[in-house]
Formats: structure tokens, C-alpha cells, sequence
């Protein structure tokens, strides 16, 4: 049950750890948010959330191989579909599945019991903490190599913790300073870990992590400081920081005509000048230009296909009416607009003058600052199109940030 791939001769060695990834949780207190979905498989970065780990694995370059062990339920399905991912990204170890058990270290053992006995080390990890860091990999198994048999990440406590009984009296106040929220991945000595695991995983004896059991088992457990940024996916707001903000831009090109009967209108405010457009709608070629920037941003098409000119509602439509139903299809698409630079192509008028207005009416209609906004004029020296005073162009692009929607399921 792997990807196909040969172990290297440094493989072969015994002296490349291993990764047991743990992702065959329910993950119960999340499942309103999640449409009854494991926190694993929320899709993050195109994949599902376990596989954040195993490319923190390759990242590291230390893994010798990942056993992943996934749900009894839709097992072969899960399974091939990492087998995908492992194909697409031309994973540089072995991958190999294992069926998770009843609880937490059930499933921990399934997975020791593929890892190749050769192997020395091996890292426990929950798919639920998917943004530990190569980095950390790399403090565990430099422990291990000292001669640690067990080391385990840990975070400084920063609030007073109270001991309470059942009805919630306190007991005792721990020195906070001799304690440490415990992360993973954990490290240990694969040959003892599994000694630990077949002496002392009863039913009777449930624990939270590996470290427990090696603790028991009369082993030494060592501590490397853990990172903030490594936590468990645990509660719904804890779903935000898989909420990606991701930047976007747009960018577009208008024309229009001169010889028609609409006075001529940009950004929103009427120019005096002898020349006229010829549109259906107000002829407002910059807020046109502006509009499908905005709806490229956003992969919403273009105002031809929003807003036709064979549809007698736009006729002589208010391209400002317009803009503000744009701007409502950007924030329906989580999009938080940020910048927008447009430029105004004519030979005739000359538009210098209107510029400064222009740009404020802008800010204003966009809901953006001055400073985020830019506005600019030029001719094309009496070429073409515009230099023939045949019409008016307009060039626009634009900014946003988009936020990743958290907790969609893989």
C-alpha cells in the first residue's frame, strides 16, 4: 500500500525517520460547521487538510516516508485520492495507508506497525495541527539524535491555571512556570514507542498523546519549545486561520464612439465638452472600463454579459447605478477591494483639468482613499483611433484581497 516509489539507499540505512499522521479523527465538535466532515479533509490550499503535513514532511527533507492513517469509513476512497496527490507532486518518499482505530492511540499503534523496522525515529502528528514547521521537525529529531528516547514540543503557559473538583472549587494554582502546553509532532524512539504501545495501550488505559505512554512506560521525556503558530483545528473559530487571504486584480479596456447623443460622463461626473458618446447606456467609458476590472477580479465576466444593450432596462442607465451593483457582486465574492489605477485615453478633450475630481468622485463611489485610488489622462500624440477624434478609451486595473472560505469540505 504505498505510492510506488523505491526507498532510497539513505532510506534503506534505518536512518531517515518516519511520520505517523494521524487523520482518521471524527471530529464531532466541529461537524455543524463542517456539513458533518472530518477537520481533515477541509479543503486548504487545493488539498485536504491533512496534506498540509505531509508537504511540511517533503519541505524538511529529513522524512524518510509517511504512514497516513485515515478513517475506517471511505477508506480506499481516501487512499486513492492520496495516492493522486502523491503522483501529482512527485512525493520523494514512500506513502502508506493505515485504518484508524477507536481512539486516538488505537490508531497511532495501526500506524508504528507499518513504519519499516529499520527506521530509528519516527514523529507522531495530528492532521489537525497542519501549520507546524520544517523547522520543528528538524528541533525533534536533533534531540533525538543526542539520545532522547521521547521529545516533545511544548509552549510556555501564559494565563494562572487553576485545579478545580467537579463542582468547580478551586483546589490548587499550579506554578504556571513549570508548565507547558504540549503540541505535536512528537518524537521518539520508534522500537521503545512501540514497546510502549503493546505493554501499556489497554482498554483501560486511555491517553491524550504518545508522550503519556512513554512516560509510563518509565522513559524519558524531553521538551523543545513548540510554535504559536502550530495549532489544533478545534472549535469554529479556530476555522478562520484556514481562511487564506488571497490577492486578486482585475484589469480592463473600453471604447466608445464620439457622434452619439449622450453627453460625455466620466467617473461619474459630466465633463463640458462639444464632444458626445454614442451608447446605450450613459456612455461612461471610464466606470465601464472600472466595472469589468472589477468582475475580472472577481471571474464574474463582463458588463456585456451583466448589463446586454439589447435589454431596453439599461437604456440610458446610470453607469454609477451600475458600479454600486459591481461593487455588491465583489463583496458577495469575499473580495475587500484595495487599489484601483485607471487611465483615460483622448485626444480631445483635454481632461487635466479633471482629474483631481475625478479621482475624489472615485474614492468616493469605490469606498476607497484618495491615496488608493489613480487617476491619469493621455493622448496618442494624433494616432489611431483616438488621435482621429473617433472616440475616447479607457484603461483600468484593479486590487482586492480575497478571503479563502474556511471549512469547505474535500
Amino acid at each position: 500500500m504505498d505510492n510506488g516509489r523505491k526507498p532510497s539507499a539513505h532510506e534503506a540505512c534505518g536512518d531517515a525517520p518516519w511520520l505517523v499522521l494521524l487523520a482518521a479523527g471524527k471530529g464531532t465538535r466541529l461537524a455543524a460547521q463542517t456539513g458533518g466532515r472530518p477537520k481533515q479533509f477541509l479543503r486548504y490550499r487545493g488539498r485536504p487538510l491533512y496534506w498540509q503535513s505531509v508537504c511540511t514532511c517533503v519541505a524538511s527533507g529529513l522524512m524518510g516516508g509517511v504512514v497516513l492513517v485515515l478513517p475506517m469509513d471511505e477508506f480506499e476512497e481516501n487512499r486513492a485520492r492520496a495516492l493522486e496527490f502523491a503522483r501529482e507532486e512527485k512525493l520523494p518518499f514512500p506513502l502508506l495507508f493505515a485504518r484508524g482505530g477507536a481512539r486516538r492511540q488505537d490508531s497511532v499503534l495501526a500506524g508504528l506497525r507499518l513504519v519499516p523496522e529499520h527506521v530509528s525515529h519516527v514523529l507522531v502528528h495530528d492532521a489537525a495541527r497542519p501549520f507546524f514547521s520544517a523547522d520543528l521537525c528538524r528541533a525533534l529529531l536533533q534531540r533525538l539524535r543526542e539520545g532522547a528516547c521521547a521529545v516533545i514540543p511544548g509552549l510556555a503557559v501564559k494565563d494562572t491555571i487553576k485545579q478545580v473538583d467537579g463542582e468547580g472549587t478551586v483546589l490548587a494554582t499550579p506554578d504556571r512556570s513549570a508548565l507547558r502546553a504540549v503540541q505535536t509532532p512528537q518524537g521518539f524512539d520508534r522500537r521503545l514507542l512501540l514497546e510502549a504501545h503493546k505493554a501499556l495501550n489497554t482498554e483501560a488505559n486511555t491517553v491524550t498523546d504518545d508522550a503519556s505512554l512513554m512516560e509510563a512506560a518509565g522513559h524519558r521525556v524531553s521538551v523543545v519549545d513548540g510554535e504559536e503558530a502550530n495549532l489544533k483545528i478545534t472549535t469554529a473559530a479556530d476555522l478562520q486561520s484556514l481562511a487564506q487571504a488571497v490577492p486578486c486584480t482585475g484589469f480592463s479596456y473600453d471604447v466608445h464612439r464620439y457622434g452619439g447623443t449622450r453627453p460625455l460622463v466620466l467617473g461619474g461626473l459630466a465633463i463640458p465638452s462639444e464632444y458626445t458618446i454614442a451608447a446605450h447606456s450613459d456612455g461612461d467609458v471610464l466606470l465601464h472600463a472600472l466595472m469589468d476590472a472589477l468582475l475580472g477580479m472577481i471571474g464574474k465576466g463582463d458588463i456585456g454579459e451583466l448589463f446586454p444593450d439589447s435589454d431596453p432596462a439599461f437604456d440610458g442607465a446610470s453607469s454609477v447605478g451600475l458600479l454600486a451593483r459591481v461593487l455588491e457582486l465583489v463583496r458577495e465574492a469575499g473580495v475587500t477591494l484595495t487599489h484601483a489605477d485607471v487611465t483615460i485615453i483622448a485626444q480631445k478633450p483635454r481632461l487635466g483639468a479633471y482629474k483631481k475630481d475625478i479621482r475624489a468622485n472615485l474614492a468616493a463611489l469605490l469606498g476607497l482613499g484618495e491615496s488608493h485610488v489613480n487617476v491619469k489622462a493621455t493622448t496618442e500624440e494624433g494616432l489611431g483611433f483616438t488621435g482621429e477624434l473617433l472616440g475616447i478609451k479607457a484603461c483600468a486595473i484593479v486590487a482586492g484581497i480575497a478571503k479563502g472560505t474556511p471549512g469547505r469540505a474535500e
